[in-house]
């Protein structure tokens, strides 16, 4: 059975690093989105990303794989929050890219566990832009696996 294993210490981990820039000891995609957390709740997170030029396609709109390596790293990242015994994978991602984000602007990627059952988390996640529109949204599965989580 894959149980909690914390007190909620993994929350209190990601509530430490509310408004605070990647650091080394987090994971090389987040460090190279340079993602900035702005809630972190049980089963919810938010963060924010400055869309720069090396995230971009040839019209200077935030890249479709960018969008998704944002959406999939926030999906990661809430079920890990959830303190489970054993690490999930993504299944699948399921994107749909709906406005433009253009270079300089912040990005809001808002992400929710909506059931977290025994063996597959499904999590819902959508990047909004300053004006408020969605830029991109997608849900997501994933599996336990069978690599333990240190504690």
């Amino acid at each position: 059975m894959n149980k909690p294993v914390s007190d909620g210490s993994r929350i209190q981990f990601f509530k430490t690093r509310i408004g605070k820039p990647a650091e080394a000891t987090q994971p090389p995609v987040w460090k190279w989105l340079d993602g900035v957390l702005r809630e972190a709740e049980e089963g919810r997170m938010v963060a924010e990303f400055v869309v720069r030029e090396d995230m971009v396609n040839p019209m200077g709109t935030l890249h479709g794989g960018v969008a998704s390596m944002i959406l999939d790293e926030m999906c990661g990242m809430t079920v890990f929050g959830l303190g489970r015994e054993f690490a999930y994978t993504s299944v699948n991602l399921n994107c749909d890219f709906l406005n433009p984000a253009r270079t300089g602007e912040v990005v809001t990627a808002t992400c929710e566990v909506i059931r977290a059952g025994k063996n597959i988390a499904h999590c819902a996640c959508i990047i909004t832009g300053e004006s408020g529109k969605i830029v991109a949204k997608c849900t997501s599965n994933l599996l336990q696996i069978g690599l333990k989580i240190p504690v």
